[in-house]
């Protein structure tokens, strides 16, 4: 249901899923996390902003290519909105965050012709929300931060994520998140950025995404991009 700036929905809570994200889409995050995942058969969903398509940046290092994005959707991953331009999402007027994605999803549909967008990560911050109530005309989900799990009644314009960084390489806090995440039957998106062995202040080493993802791999909880999750958890609203 629409309602203002939220679209509430409420789970089924029958069972618990697991969804692995990576902001910014730093070249690392498929060179190595990509590989991780795909070593148990899975897949993640990558938010892109084409408008820092082969940039450097200085906190998660060499950011996606044309060739990483055709790899990506290729080998399985679902490549989700991030803005065109990495739009802070509190500091920016509604109109220009919308018309940012949708010069996103023009860049996109130039590279890979017919793919689209179905979800979005806000980049930096909190969306306004007006901000909000827009990207429901253009996303089946649009994942915010808050590091929590989804449960019961969620707002598909703002899905809960637990970034990784924010543990600061405390795996055992991690490994507990999914532990009650099974327990509750709910959605647990994970976020992060680069994968490296000195990662920068938003990225994980690869040992500790390693060990995430056998425990969450161990925990039996349906691992899955979070377009497919949504599909999963809410058939009838997709």
């Amino acid at each position: 249901m629409l309602s203002s700036s939220r679209r509430h929905v409420r789970l089924p809570g029958n069972f618990p899923v697991i969804s692995f994200t990576f902001d910014d889409f730093p070249r690392s995050a498929l060179s190595l996390g990509g590989a991780i995942l795909e070593e148990h058969g899975l897949a993640a969903t990558y938010y892109a902003s084409l408008g820092l398509m082969n940039a450097d940046d200085p906190d998660v290092g060499r950011i996606f290519s044309e060739e990483d994005l055709r790899a990506a959707h290729g080998r399985g991953h679902e490549l989700g909105c991030h803005t065109f331009d990495h739009w802070h999402a509190s500091k920016t007027q509604p109109k220009a965050f919308e018309a940012s994605i949708l010069r996103n999803r023009q860049a996109l549909d130039r590279i890979l012709p017919g793919v689209s967008f179905q979800t979005h990560a806000y980049p930096l911050g909190i969306p306004r929300p007006q901000t909000k109530q827009i990207m429901a005309k253009y996303f089946s989900g649009c994942r915010g931060c808050s590091q929590k799990t989804n449960s019961g009644t969620t707002d598909l314009n703002f899905l809960r994520a637990f970034f990784l960084e924010q543990s600061r390489g405390d795996v055992a806090m991690v490994k507990a998140s999914i532990d009650e995440n099974c327990i509750r039957g709910g959605w647990l998106i994970f976020a992060t950025h680069d994968i490296a062995e000195k990662p920068g202040r938003y990225g994980c080493t690869p040992e500790v995404f390693r060990e995430v993802v056998r425990h969450a791999v161990a925990s039996r909880a349906t691992i899955l991009p979070v377009a497919a999750a949504l599909k999963k958890l809410l058939p009838h609203e997709s």
